[in-house]
């Protein structure tokens, strides 16, 4: 994490030096396991300081401070997102992502691997809605900076994320649980109200449609693995 609070410390040095926008990508799991529902950008979070999750939190919690104080003290036009679960083309098959583990295991007509019981819940925003709001955002006046949420609002349990998948890829894979890991949060989704007074935005693309771009993707990249070759 040291490492990554000294690049941030570089790069707004120099986006203050030359009187740049710097864009910060934060994150939801700034937010923990949250104990509101669904999570305002004022919301402090519940991130356990020692746990397994905790360097990604912290970090990403320390590289937001850092971008407010340059803010305050130096004038520096700081934009931060806190980006919730996006997905779309151009994902690679072993990110670890739950979507991406998902579509691999019911093309491969492998079981699909739930942690815990299922009923923790996502919100999964596509990347071409999530690209349209950083676009938005940087586009916008400083006083729309952020902190901002850019995320799909939908909310969706995980066992029925799993069972879509499965309808949509036609996979004859079943669904298996294995014990859920520490700190994973319980439910996530994003207050988009502040997007929307201040942006004019939200996003467009359905669940369903998404995972279908996605899928062929994966699609694409499971023959080309297959054939040797690489997908562009």
């Amino acid at each position: 994490m040291q490492t990554n609070v000294n690049g941030a410390i570089n790069l707004l040095d120099l986006a203050t030096r030359d009187q740049a926008k710097f864009f910060q990508a934060s994150t939801a799991e700034v937010y923990g396991d949250p104990m509101i529902h669904p999570q305002p950008e004022w919301y402090r979070g519940s991130v356990n300081l020692s746990g397994p999750r905790a360097c990604h939190d912290e970090g990403k919690r320390a590289a937001e401070a850092l971008c407010c104080d340059y803010r305050r003290c130096s004038g520096t036009d700081v934009r931060i997102v806190r980006i919730f679960n996006t997905y779309g083309p151009r994902m690679p098959c072993d990110d670890g992502g739950v979507i991406s583990n998902f579509i691999v295991q019911a093309l491969r007509s492998q079981d699909l691997t739930v942690y815990g019981d299922g009923s923790q819940t996502r919100s999964f925003c596509f990347v071409d809605d999530l690209l349209d709001g950083i676009a938005c955002l940087m586009a916008a006046e400083p006083r729309s900076s952020g902190p901002i949420n850019l995320g799909n609002p939908e909310e969706i349990q995980i066992d029925d994320l799993a069972n879509l998948i499965i309808e949509i890829v036609g996979s004859s894979s079943r669904v298996v649980y294995k014990s859920l890991p520490a700190d994973d949060p319980r439910q996530r989704r994003p207050d988009i109200a502040r997007a929307r007074r201040e942006l004019a935005w939200a996003p467009r693309v359905e669940l369903s449609a998404g995972l279908w771009a996605t899928i062929r993707h994966f699609e694409d990249l499971l023959t080309a693995a297959d054939q040797g070759r690489r997908v562009p």
